[in-house]
């Protein structure tokens, strides 16, 4: 039994350019704070990184061609900061490769996404996020590549999940710049939204029809037992890891729990007048990114460093579900429970569409002899969250595509190489093989339906 998608629906793929394009000091470019965390002893699984990853940068052509013939409609992709811009100066080479990747992508029939910021921060701008100018030059940056790219790319992203630049980043250290500084995390998180909020406006300035939104990453959190202290845990990793961000961005002003939570690391001169108002700056999508959801418990309090700083004391505990190879439980009940949230909430009330900009699993891959890699449980995964995406259309949310993550298997941050997320296999040669999944998503781009799953499958 299929289900079939509102006629305009996108499908798509997306990737980031630190995870694909390698190239890392090619043409000028300068180094980001990923170049300089990989370099950090024990800071990468088996001590990798990105300086060829899939070296996209001199096979995007070929790549372009291959989302041509899977069927994609949108391809969502970032700009590599210190790839166009050393300082001040435009680095025309690097800027040049994002403008035939963009003309590559409209002669294809694929329409571009671009992402301004997926973590590849200028490693020469002192403090980085915790620096409240690296806001005033992100809008530099931003206005820079729109001058060149803004006849074409008409959707803008301004962040990619600025919860793992902030809190994943600066306190618990696992991401580039590698910090353990809950309130650096606090002031990292701030200026990443007025980063956004500047940006938003000065592309609205500059270019009315542009469509303009931020992409959040939601772990919904869950209490593990009606317990006072199971609700409560939950709703302080909830104010941290999801309410923090949506709120401001539709509301003007930050969760009165989670200040009251923060408030031992609340810095009284993070917000200036009118920094709430910037951040709340209307936008047309908002892009959301889900692979699970977490279940906690009140336990011991943490030693060490963690990305939940109000909620030291939070438990994971693990469900009767499936995992992927993240070790992340599938539950795509999840996904259709936060759209519905978050189209409620917040984006309907807005009238700001919703876009699953990320969504995928990494599982074991085990290519045959011919290195082709049957993995009928992804397959199992995007049909399930494709079709929770449509139960939460049926219920009235209003999204509008859905992207998978990932194209290709790349370098995944922390874990290195070792975790595929790809629909497409990249192999020591640097070979794009489609899995059975990329076919299975062709198919589901060509026709804009999915094939129910059966209740009974797991």
């Amino acid at each position: 039994m299929a289900i079939g998608f509102p006629e305009g629906f996108l499908f798509g793929s997306a990737t980031s350019a630190y995870q694909i394009e390698g190239a890392a000091a090619e043409d000028g470019k300068r180094e980001s704070i990923w170049d300089v965390f990989c370099r950090v002893p024990g800071a990468i699984a088996n001590g990798e990184d990105g300086t060829v990853a899939c070296d996209h940068y001199h096979r995007h052509a070929a790549d372009v061609a291959l989302m041509a013939e899977l069927g994609l409609r949108t391809y969502r992709f970032s700009v590599c900061w210190p790839r166009v811009l050393d300082g001040d100066r435009v680095l025309e080479a690097g800027m040049d490769f994002y403008s035939r990747l963009v003309d590559e992508l409209l002669e294809r029939g694929v329409q571009p996404w671009l992402t301004l910021y997926h973590w590849d921060l200028p490693a020469s701008l002192p403090g980085g996020w915790t620096n409240r100018a690296t806001a005033e030059r992100f809008v530099d940056y931003a206005l820079t590549v729109h001058d060149r790219l803004g006849d074409r790319v008409r959707t803008w992203t301004t962040l990619n999940e600025p919860w793992c630049s902030s809190f994943l980043s600066y306190a618990a250290g696992v991401h580039a710049p590698g910090q353990t500084d809950p309130v650096a995390a606090v002031r990292a998180a701030h200026h990443l939204l007025l980063a956004h909020g500047w940006t938003v406006q000065a592309l609205r300035a500059a270019d009315p029809s542009a469509v303009l939104g931020v992409t959040l990453n939601f772990t919904p959190a869950l209490p593990a037992s009606d317990d006072p202290a199971d609700v409560d845990v939950a709703r302080r990793v909830d104010g941290t890891a999801n309410r923090f961000f949506v709120e401001p961005v539709f509301t003007g002003h930050y969760p009165a729990d989670t200040l009251a939570d923060l408030a031992p690391l609340w810095p009284d001169d993070l917000v200036a007048d009118g920094d709430l108002a910037a951040i709340s700056a209307p936008i047309d999508v908002l892009g959301v990114n889900y692979y699970t959801t977490n279940v906690f418990r009140a336990g011991e309090r943490s030693a060490g460093p963690t990305p939940h700083i109000s909620a030291p004391d939070a438990v994971q505990v693990l469900r009767d579900l499936p995992l992927t190879d993240m070790g992340w439980e599938i539950d795509p009940d999840g996904l259709r429970n936060l759209l519905l949230w978050l189209h409620t909430s917040y984006a309907g009330p807005a009238g700001t569409a919703l876009v699953v900009t990320e969504n995928g699993a990494a599982f074991d891959d085990r290519p045959d002899p011919a290195c082709f890699v049957d993995d009928q449980d992804r397959i199992d995964y995007l049909r399930r969250h494709l079709t929770a995406v449509h139960q939460a259309i049926e219920a009235g949310a209003d999204v509008r595509g859905y992207l998978a993550w990932s194209l290709l298997d790349n370098f995944e941050w922390a874990e290195g190489y070792g975790k595929r997320f790809g629909i497409v296999a990249v192999d020591a040669a640097q070979r794009r093989i489609p899995k059975a999944s990329a076919l299975w998503f062709r198919d589901v781009a060509r026709t804009g339906a999915v094939t129910k799953p059966h209740e009974t499958d797991r």
